[in-house]
């Protein structure tokens, strides 16, 4: 059974929509698309790199397999082209897709089942990249085993957020944390089991 992971970019108030640049993600006016481009650096081109190498398939939600489809193709071997072209693909969407990207697997239907049914029947580690509407639904059914945040020091006061009303309640451990020199901050949280309760008494 494979391990779902969730990679994302995070803003400190908790933003994810469009960080690569203008027009990724403009839904709802979002007027700040490309907040991460001035804080990457070789130290945060590294971390990606080793999750993408760590990976056996990647995840996406329809918007996202737009994107990085219409980009990858044409990147060279050298320059990471060889490793995500080369990596299986699986697009979770409503409505059929022909797939021109290859390695790509098409998974249409309700996402919370075609990805339960997926993690299942596939081993290793499957990554998800941006996608913020499947992330919504993937965290309703509590099928996230993983995240893995980098979180910019970037304060938007509006977009999309990673964890928004009705993901399910869970309890995380960190496993992992560390910061590059442009001060992005890299933790990873494993789901550890329903969420625990207590109560603070007040002569503690």
């Amino acid at each position: 059974m494979s391990k779902l992971v969730v990679s994302t970019f995070l803003t400190l108030d908790g933003v994810m929509q469009g960080p690569g640049g203008p027009g990724e993600d403009d839904s709802n006016g979002f007027r700040h698309g490309g907040w991460l481009v001035p804080h990457v650096d070789e130290e945060f081109g590294q971390i990606m790199a080793d999750q993408l190498t760590a990976a056996t398939g990647m995840l996406l939600g329809r918007r996202s397999y737009d994107i990085l489809s219409a980009h990858w193709p044409n990147v060279p071997d050298e320059e990471g082209g060889a490793l995500i072209n080369g990596m299986a693909k699986y697009v979770a969407t409503r409505s059929p897709l022909t797939p021109a990207w290859n390695n790509t697997e098409v998974l249409v239907g309700d996402a919370a089942q075609t990805v339960a049914d997926l993690k299942k029947c596939t081993d290793g580690e499957l990554l998800v990249q941006g996608s913020s509407d499947l992330i919504a639904t993937l965290q309703r059914a509590d099928l996230i085993d993983e995240y893995r945040l980098l979180t910019f020091p970037v304060v938007l006061g509006e977009g999309k957020r990673l964890f928004a009303a009705g993901a399910a309640p869970a309890n995380l451990r960190l496993t992992a944390v560390s910061s590059t020199p442009a001060g992005v901050v890299y933790s990873v949280y494993r789901r550890t089991g329903d969420l625990a309760y207590g109560t603070v008494s007040p002569n503690a």
